[in-house]
């Protein structure tokens, strides 16, 4: 980097407010709140000019000894230029610990991710706005106290990785829907605030209709709420949530570091993810 003035520090909580002005500098939707919860779930790397303000950010949030997302990459566009989106990057990749990588990158991030080794693996589809008036679907319920662990072995087998913490912080912050068959739980969803409204994901579902469901079930009890819903293209959704009124207003490149394919379909899917930055 050739920009002396700036330092770069621990992320920590006392940085939330200036990379809340970053974010919104970039037209991200996130609130001071969803900064706080990906914070807390990681560690980072913030990058200070010399008079204090927060000019740049990553976060690296950890899987167990699983996985580590890269997210919340912001560079100051008065910085841009200066290689602080490499040095971020590179420190990022120190923090992660020798874990594979996932990150969701924008198009202006694409090509430093691809110089560092990422393969793109997918395309992230952003479907958000208020829902058509729908039936709410039958057979799917609220979680119960007993559920959580069942809801953590479903989310590992369809992502991959432990994220119990993760999903921790969702049965605290939101409300989770989930389709039992006798004492077995087949399929859940998440929903909780974010941005300009709330945010469906993780849905980890069998198959799609499933999946419909459960994001049905949550936004039949929404009129006139801002939904979100980040769904991979490969998920076979996207036309259903444009038809029930989320339109598809962006989204990003799935990468990872390094490319792999698993060895066997998982009988479960991430049909939507925790939002873009978590996976």
């Amino acid at each position: 980097m050739q920009n002396s003035q700036i330092d770069l520090v621990a992320f920590g909580p006392e940085h939330i407010d200036g990379a809340v002005a970053l974010s919104r500098a970039e037209s991200w939707p996130h609130r001071r709140e969803d900064w706080m919860l990906a914070q807390a779930l990681s560690a980072g790397v913030v990058a200070l000019d010399a008079d204090g303000r927060v000019t740049g950010t990553t976060l690296v949030t950890p899987y167990a000894a699983d996985c580590a997302t890269i997210n919340m990459v912001i560079v100051d566009k008065t910085m841009r230029g200066l290689g602080l989106g490499r040095t971020l990057m590179e420190r990022a990749v120190a923090l992660a610990d020798g874990r594979p990588l996932r990150l969701v990158a924008t198009k202006e991030g694409l090509p430093l991710y691809e110089k560092l080794g990422f393969v793109t693996t997918g395309l992230i589809r952003q479907h958000q706005g208020e829902v058509r008036p729908l039936d709410r679907p039958e057979g799917i319920e609220k979680m119960q106290a007993g559920d959580l662990e069942a809801l953590k072995a479903l989310d590992r087998e369809a992502y991959g990785a432990d994220r119990s913490a993760l999903i921790n912080a969702l049965v605290e912050r939101g409300e989770i829907a989930v389709v039992r068959k006798g004492e077995t739980i087949e399929a859940w969803a998440a929903i909780r605030p974010f941005g300009r409204g709330e945010v469906i994901g993780p849905v980890i579902a069998p198959d799609a209709k499933t999946a419909c469901a459960l994001i049905a079930w949550h936004a039949s009890s929404r009129p006139g709420t801002f939904l979100r819903v980040d769904t991979g293209s490969e998920t076979g959704i996207a036309l259903w949530l444009a038809d029930i009124g989320l339109a598809h207003v962006g989204g990003g490149v799935a990468m990872r570091r390094p490319a792999k394919e698993d060895a066997e379909q998982a009988r479960r899917k991430v049909y939507a993810l925790a939002n873009q930055a978590l996976g």
